[in-house]
């Protein structure tokens, strides 16, 4: 479990290395304070209250750090972050009974319970500045799926709209968001690694951005000035990261190739329509956790049928 563990923190890297580059010191400190919290409160949880020997070297911590990191905006403040590690380690997944039995990714249990709770720290997203970026004196703004969704209630046209960056600016993570979703080009480079090192399989993340192209293509040529197209809800928020890496762990997505492919359709069609119907610009993360919950009827209607079971079942 280690190796694995550590194989996903190191496909991470490039998509860590272009969040440094857009947001500077932002990205590094909000990246260290959310590992080195959730390292701790995993330590202090098993040392404290489950009174076992301490896991920590397992990477499973790690990770969940580096993945709540990268769903949140790199000038999120110390405490938030905090509050969000202990969320996350505490509720998402020690409450469970620890790795291997939470039904819900822990990050993305985290990163939704400070939406929810810290709205405005959340949505409040740097602009890309580089390497001189600093952290508490960012500039901020909209991100690309928040002018679209800002624009179309309004009764805006998308075509009209003059600064929305163009699909290349997107591919290479020129826009504002969560610092690990902003380069889709540093996501696939991990994606090809885990894809290389056999650590995931290609079924869920191929299902789940297909899912999200064809169904924003419809709703884009039904009503191009309303809805965009499906390129661009592929490049922007969360699709890539959560396809890659969030949808793929191992303990909240499905056993058989199948369910996998059943709970990628799930959450692309759930991303699609609460990024163009709900109140939420973007979905991805409601979408995973709702198909999470989902995860042990999957299993179930997809277990194969053991050899000799249906003979026996019959008699």
């Amino acid at each position: 479990m280690p190796k694995i563990m550590y194989g996903v923190v190191l496909a991470l890297l490039p998509a860590f290395a272009a969040s440094v580059y857009y947001f500077g010191m932002g990205a590094i400190i909000v990246t260290a304070v959310s590992v080195l919290s959730c390292v701790a409160f995993e330590y202090l949880i098993h040392r404290f209250i489950l009174k076992i020997q301490p896991r920590i070297t397992d990477g499973s911590a790690v990770l969940t750090g580096l993945l709540l990191a990268f769903n949140v905006p790199s000038n999120l403040p110390i405490l938030v972050i905090v509050i969000g590690a202990l969320v996350a380690i505490g509720i998402g997944k020690m409450s469970f009974g620890g790795l291997g039995q939470n039904p819900f990714n822990p990050a993305l249990v985290g990163r939704v319970f400070l939406l929810i709770s810290f709205p405005v720290q959340m949505t409040s997203w740097p602009t890309p500045g580089g390497f001189s970026t600093g952290y508490a004196d960012a500039v901020t703004g909209a991100t690309p799926l928040a002018l679209v969704k800002e624009a179309v209630k309004n009764g805006e046209s998308i075509s009209t709209l003059a600064n929305i960056p163009s699909h290349m600016q997107l591919f290479f993570g020129h826009m504002g968001g969560s610092m690990g979703e902003v380069s889709a080009l540093a996501l696939l480079l991990g994606f090809a690694f885990l894809l290389y090192r056999k650590i995931i399989t290609w079924h869920i993340p191929v299902f789940l951005i297909g899912t999200v192209f064809a169904f924003s293509g419809i709703l884009h040529l039904a009503s191009p000035e309303k809805f965009a197209d499906p390129v661009f809800h592929i490049l922007t928020g969360g699709i890539m990261l959560g396809a890659v890496f969030m949808a793929t762990d191992y303990v909240t997505s499905p056993m058989t190739h199948f369910g996998m492919i059943i709970f990628a359709i799930g959450i692309g069609l759930l991303t699609v329509i609460i990024r163009n119907f709900g109140a939420y610009p973007e979905g991805i993360s409601f979408a995973i956790l709702i198909m999470n919950a989902l995860v042990p009827l999957l299993n179930r209607w997809t277990k194969p049928t053991t050899f000799g079971e249906e003979v026996k079942n019959g008699n």
